[in-house]
């Protein structure tokens, strides 16, 4: 029985099935969630802005938006009645799967459960998996929850709505 899950979130729509699910494996069990955000600062670095742009306005700004997706998952699990609490990482340099794995261990999870986008082909080699990383490093089982075709669609869709594109 599952008493201690870890669930990486990023906001997205894949990671908030993968918190769905967590909570209801939670719930069944009387499980508590710890929710990990882990903020990797150099996806956004082109090497181009100056230091001081990078540090006074890009890092503050992912720290706020990765603890803005922390509190709003916490409030829903504890609204589903599970109790969760939260870390923010900022482990600057570190991949995300590896992250997620320190924090397995560290917290001493039973269970890790993590929403994946189930690409395949170019587009895994392209964009790499987190979720994959994670499978072969863990030190517990691991839950992948797929997200559906409709998800992946929407989640699409608000990406490029945010940056522009059309």
């Amino acid at each position: 029985m599952y008493q201690r899950i870890l669930v990486p979130i990023d906001g997205s729509i894949t990671s908030n099935r993968g918190l769905d699910e967590a909570i209801k494996l939670a719930k069944l069990m009387g499980a508590s969630l710890r929710l990990i955000h882990a903020a990797d600062a150099l996806t956004f670095s082109t090497g181009f802005e100056p230091y001081g742009v990078y540090h006074d306005q890009v890092i503050p700004q992912m720290r706020a938006t990765g603890h803005r997706i922390l509190k709003k998952a916490e409030a829903r699990a504890e609204g589903e009645g599970v109790k969760a609490d939260s870390v923010l990482r900022e482990d600057l340099g570190t991949q995300v799967s590896d992250t997620v794995i320190a924090q397995a261990k560290e917290w001493k999870a039973d269970l890790i459960v993590i929403g994946t986008h189930g690409r395949r082909g170019i587009g895994r080699w392209l964009m790499g998996s987190d979720a994959e990383q994670i499978v072969r490093k863990a030190p517990v089982p691991v839950l992948l929850v797929r997200a559906s075709d409709q998800d992946l669609k929407a989640e699409l869709s608000f990406a490029t709505a945010e940056v522009g594109v059309s």
